[in-house]
């Protein structure tokens, strides 16, 4: 199973300060101790929101989407970063967030991931998947050539 574990924004994420040299370092550790289980699959940290945008989609099919560029408020509802994980159960995904070297009241969301199993048939019907999973084949190929 695929879970994303969202990294909650705080005021110095948003102000765009680096963390310190020491949560830099233990991050690695924990980042190398993720990728020597076999278990992660990306992560990165994000930039403040007022370097990015909101592209909204109208009502309308059609309609130009409207653009509205950041900082975004409250800071507690974005996003600082993240990481892909496969393990096998949401209990082993909490098992590995509460290792996060993290301070007292930072916060980490693990959600589960859509797999192409999850959807019926009449979602997501066998020529779909089968693109779908081609898709999949592809991003990895492709990402470990670049390593």
């Amino acid at each position: 199973m695929r879970f994303i574990m969202l990294v909650k924004a705080n005021k110095d994420s948003e102000l765009g300060r680096m963390p310190s040299a020491e949560l830099i370092a233990a991050m690695g550790r924990y980042n190398e101790e993720m990728t020597k289980a076999g278990v992660m699959l990306a992560g990165e940290g994000l930039k403040e929101t007022s370097q990015g945008v909101r592209v909204k989609f109208g009502k309308t099919k059609g309609a130009t989407p409207t653009i509205k560029n950041g900082p975004f408020t409250p800071v507690t509802e974005q996003l600082a970063g993240f990481w892909m994980i496969e393990v096998k159960s949401k209990d082993e995904a909490i098992e590995w967030a509460k290792r996060i070297p993290f301070s007292e009241g930072e916060e980490v969301e693990i959600r589960p991931v859509f797999e192409v199993e999850d959807f019926p048939s009449d979602v997501m019907p066998p020529e779909e998947v089968a693109k779908e999973q081609a898709l999949r084949k592809e991003l990895e190929q492709r990402s470990a050539a670049r390593s």
